[in-house]
């Protein structure tokens, strides 16, 4: 079974503007939508498309938690979240004009009862399974929480997978992670900006990472393996309308490959083609699009 944990999830409340967003006046929207949102359940939205049987874990509450819940229910994910006796969910307002304006919520913050009860459920991972972390974590919460949740994963043999910034990550490298997936910003971040792709990643390497998937947008990506290698592949052409969930996307594409197949290379080409695919998408991509850019990607991808 894979397992996806999402600490800090939210509603996500999109308005159509009739115009630009004008500060300090009434604007009115043409239409509303809303969906959820947080990278570990754009993950397992993927993985359901691809086919991989997973669990979404993490955090809801109030009302917001509680539309959550309904929503990923209809999508077709399956969950077992805590729910928190206090606080409600974030809700994020995005107003779409020519220009998109968001405001995000901050969320609630996660009592240790509910993060007993998570580790709880952490510690019935078995040997075979598959544990993907992503994102940032609810207000309050250590930057070790990630590396303690690794912690009760050390003497199992599961994949584990983190998606995530700054010392939540380098925290869990000491671990052996079996993917992490920065971007040229974040490796940026955490060494500076003079420091090549190719240097920070072998550095990451160094650190404990056995693969490091960097996604580089409309530029592609960049896989580097602890044995050495390093994979390649330019972005396919396509028309680019949306960036949400693209770098998810990417993760759960290549884990799913990698469960069905063991292959490194083939893995790293539909983590391409689903991170493409949902970014040529109005949503989140879909299995046929992923499969269809994945056959074009099996031509252009290089290694050293």
């Amino acid at each position: 079974m894979v397992y996806t944990l999402t600490v800090n999830p939210a509603l996500d409340y999109t308005m159509n503007l009739c115009e630009n967003l004008k500060s300090g006046k009434t604007n009115r929207s043409l239409n509303e939508s809303y969906t959820f949102g947080g990278k570990g359940l754009n993950v397992s939205y993927i993985l359901n498309e691809l086919d991989t049987d997973n669990t979404a874990l993490g955090f809801y509450g109030g009302f917001a938690g509680e539309e959550i819940i309904n929503l990923i229910s209809k999508a077709g994910i399956k969950n077992d979240f805590i729910r928190l006796n206090n606080g409600t969910s974030r809700i994020n307002v995005k107003l779409k004009g020519d220009e998109e304006t968001e405001i995000n919520g901050s969320g609630p913050e996660v009592d240790g009862n509910a993060i007993s009860k998570l580790f709880q459920k952490i510690d019935t991972l078995k040997d075979g399974d598959a544990l993907i972390l992503s994102g940032s974590i609810s207000k309050g919460m250590s930057a070790q929480f990630y590396a303690e949740i690794l912690e009760k994963c050390k003497n199992k043999s599961i994949l584990t997978v983190v998606d995530a910034t700054g010392k939540l990550l380098t925290n869990t490298l000491s671990y052996n992670p079996f993917l992490i997936k920065p971007n040229r910003d974040e490796i940026e971040e955490l060494f500076g900006k003079d420091i090549s792709i190719d240097e920070g990643a072998h550095r990451l390497i160094e650190m404990g990472a056995l693969n490091v998937l960097v996604s580089l947008g409309k530029d592609g990506a960049k896989l580097y393996t602890q044995n050495g290698k390093k994979f390649t592949l330019k972005a396919p052409d396509g028309n680019a309308v949306n960036t949400v969930g693209a770098g998810d996307s990417m993760v759960a594409g290549f884990v799913a490959e990698y469960l069905k197949t063991s292959d490194i290379s083939s893995s790293f080409i539909y983590g391409v083609a689903s991170g493409s695919a949902t970014a040529f998408s109005y949503s989140l991509a879909k299995k046929e699009e992923i499969i269809k850019l994945a056959d074009i990607l099996k031509e252009d991808i290089h290694f050293e």
